[in-house]
């Protein structure tokens, strides 16, 4: 399947994955206007997002005495509508014995994932309103490091390009491209943060 064929779009998604990154200057302008007008819808979502989000922090700083910072495509603008929350903490390695008994009964370990050669993180998930949660316990060199990422991209990532990158996504997901959909929402992250090791957690469709 190539995306010039794809009857929904005009880009050439093979091309533009290959290169890893979207520019406004892969699209025609006509289909860059269909992109900023679906960019947009998908900021309607933002302000039951944000309340969600936040009675999730709340939560997760009563269990675990961290702030957490949204390390996900949320916190980045480039969510779709069906967005979870990604959520992101720093915390002692030696203390993840700890971790794992204050977060039994309010949350489900799902794994502990490769974060970079050295470094693994834990991987919880919960529920707000309906919307899965995943809580990520990064060590806190690492979550250090993944808050400078954040900040940079926060800064750095202009409009145009959170639209183009977005409405990929959205392209992919809709062509049922879904091992492409799932590494092309890490692109951002390889891009700014090269030395972590973005891996998704398996079986997830969000955005």
């Amino acid at each position: 399947m190539t995306g010039v064929t794809n009857p929904h779009t005009e880009l050439d998604l093979n091309a533009i994955t290959t290169k890893g990154w979207a520019d406004r200057a892969d699209f025609p302008d006509a289909e860059f206007e269909r992109a900023a007008e679906f960019y947009a819808s998908m900021r309607t979502h933002d302000a039951h997002l944000l309340q969600v989000r936040d009675e999730a922090s709340t939560r997760i700083k009563e269990w675990t005495g961290c702030v957490p910072r949204d390390v996900g495509s949320f916190g980045t603008r480039l969510n779709l509508e069906t967005s979870d929350l990604d959520l992101g903490i720093g915390f002692p390695v030696a203390e993840r014995d700890s971790l794992m008994a204050n977060l039994a009964g309010h949350a489900t370990f799902l794994d502990e994932r490769q974060t970079s050669f050295s470094t693994t993180r834990l991987v919880f998930s919960f529920t707000v309103d309906g919307i899965e949660i995943d809580l990520s316990a990064l060590t806190v060199e690492d979550f250090a490091v993944a808050s400078r990422m954040l900040d940079q991209i926060d800064e750095t990532m202009t409009a145009e390009e959170r639209i183009t990158h977005t409405w990929v996504k959205h392209l992919l997901r809709a062509g049922g491209r879904l091992n492409e959909y799932a590494d092309w929402k890490l692109v951002t992250y390889r891009r700014f943060c090269p030395e972590f090791n973005w891996v998704p957690i398996p079986e997830k469709a969000g955005a």
